[in-house]
């Protein structure tokens, strides 16, 4: 029988029209909707119905018999293959009762429950979203990643496209890592110090699942990166929290009996604050005196566009106690993950074992495709580019702060991406972003960041790299009248 062409509708997708035909047809075979023998409409009367040319969905029938999902017959036209995949076949599953396991028990750390700093799905669609760390389509290079993506995806690649590296990383993104990203952090590493990770935020957890344990101690920043928590509550170690101040993490501070602290020295996170080269020098005489490992995050380095960046711990570090880590995810796009660990050797063998145990190595194909957007000078237009906007956005943010009389809580020395911000202490900053949300401002309240005994609530962070800068006063208005009418 003849498969009626009213059974196709070309729905909305990425692609092509024809890898959305191929797809579409695909798709009906392999669910069972289409089954072996049954005749496809003909190539004319498809493309009518779809409103497309012919050749485009001939092209699709050509690709669609050389996957064995059709097979043509001369004149008479293309039928469904009878090797063609077809769906499993499995008896009717019973009608299920109630869930009879108590999963609390089974799961124990409760992962899921825990607070995150989370934003809507459709944040986008909000004309004032001050959200953190997304990118913005109107700085990327999609023309010059997709070509570097191609090249990653060309019969010269192919290795690199398809093998597994097991605890390897690829060699070429290792060594434009070692020759370029580091050394503009002053860093000195080898290829055996360097661990390519899905982004920061595997990193950390790299870091303290091998460091880290019940007994022992690690210290945080506060208030710090909301996602460190969850990780350091996973790895059984107990929490000391060290408060911030103008400067960033105080060394003489750190408590007794520490074993790894946690810093962001650069780009404090979040009050943007920078730790001056003299305390760089003290955190690390004060981590030999105590015996303990520190674990700097530099997760925005290339955004010091204000004032040049100083000097990251690790290269003041003569003992290798300091780890680093970097991410792409700030300065390409989150989706990416792909960051990377600096450290001594031994540290690095047992991350690297930990990774290829768990996931084995980030997708060949992405570090492939990073390794020639950075080699081919992309990665360092694309810096260029983000800097001067990001110099722009940031004034006009500054500019319209002031004139609302809003308060700013961190600092604002080197740039970075955001505004760290006091609210009047009768303010819930989320209550005030629920109250926002509404009238299409997104914010990101401070709560989470802090110490959970002793968090404020009266804080929150503004970012200014995923909204245009003609939106930024008028949403900043919004806020300042939001909290007046709180006041």
């Amino acid at each position: 029988m003849t498969i009626p062409v009213e059974n196709f509708f070309l729905r909305p997708g990425p692609g092509t029209l024809q890898q959305r035909i191929r797809q579409m047809v695909a798709d009906g075979i392999r669910t069972g909707r289409y089954r072996a023998g049954e005749k496809l409409p003909s190539s004319r009367g498809l493309a009518a119905h779809l409103g497309v040319s012919r050749i485009t969905v001939t092209l699709a029938y050509t690709e669609l018999v050389a996957g064995d999902y059709l097979g043509a017959l001369g004149r008479s036209g293309y039928y469904v293959s009878a090797t063609a995949p077809r769906p499993p076949v499995f008896d009717r599953a019973p009608v299920r009762g109630p869930e009879r396991v108590d999963w609390a028990r089974f799961t124990r750390t409760r992962l899921a429950s825990q607070p995150v700093l989370a934003k809507p799905e459709d944040w986008r669609s909000y004309p004032y979203p001050f959200i953190y760390g997304q990118a913005d389509p109107s700085l990327f290079d999609h023309q010059n990643w997709r070509a570097c993506a191609l090249m990653a995806l060309g019969r010269r690649d192919f290795d690199a496209l398809t093998a597994d590296y097991h605890t390897r990383d690829d060699p070429m993104l290792i060594d434009y890592i070692l020759r370029t990203i580091l050394p503009r952090r002053g860093i000195d590493a080898q290829p055996e110090e360097v661990l390519l990770t899905m982004g920061a935020q595997n990193a950390l957890w790299l870091t303290a699942t091998v460091l880290l344990g019940p007994g022992r101690l690690a210290v945080q920043e506060n208030p710090s990166y909301p996602g460190l928590g969850p990780i350091l509550a996973l790895s059984g170690a107990a929490r000391a929290f060290v408060d911030v101040d103008a400067d960033g993490l105080p060394p003489e501070a750190v408590p007794s009996g520490a074993h790894v602290v946690f810093t962001t020295a650069s780009h404090q996170s979040p009050t943007n604050c920078t730790m001056p080269v003299p305390r760089r020098h003290a955190l690390l005489a004060r981590a030999a005196e105590k015996d303990f490992v520190v674990v700097e995050d530099d997760y925005e380095f290339e955004m010091s566009f204000q004032n040049a960046a100083l000097p990251a711990l690790k290269s003041l570090d003569q003992d290798g106690r300091v780890i680093y880590v970097g991410s792409f995810s700030k300065s390409l796009f989150p989706g990416l993950r792909l960051g990377y660990l600096v450290g001594s050797a031994p540290f690095i063998a047992e991350a690297r074992a930990l990774r290829a145990a768990v996931l084995r190595h980030p997708p060949g194909q992405l570090q492939r495709t990073t390794a020639y957007f950075l080699a081919l000078g992309h990665y360092d237009s694309l810096m260029s580019r983000m800097a001067q906007s990001y110099r722009r956005r940031r004034q006009v943010m500054a500019d319209a702060i002031q004139a609302q009389g809003l308060t700013p809580a961190g600092a604002d020395g080197f740039g970075g991406s955001s505004f760290w911000m006091r609210a009047p202490g009768a303010v819930d900053t989320d209550r005030l972003a629920e109250r926002l949300r509404t009238r299409g401002v997104l914010i990101e309240p401070g709560r989470l960041f802090f110490d959970p005994a002793r968090a404020l609530s009266n804080h929150y962070r503004l970012a200014y790299s995923s909204i245009a800068p003609g939106k930024i006063a008028e949403g900043i208005g919004l806020i300042a009248d939001e909290i007046d009418r709180w006041t």
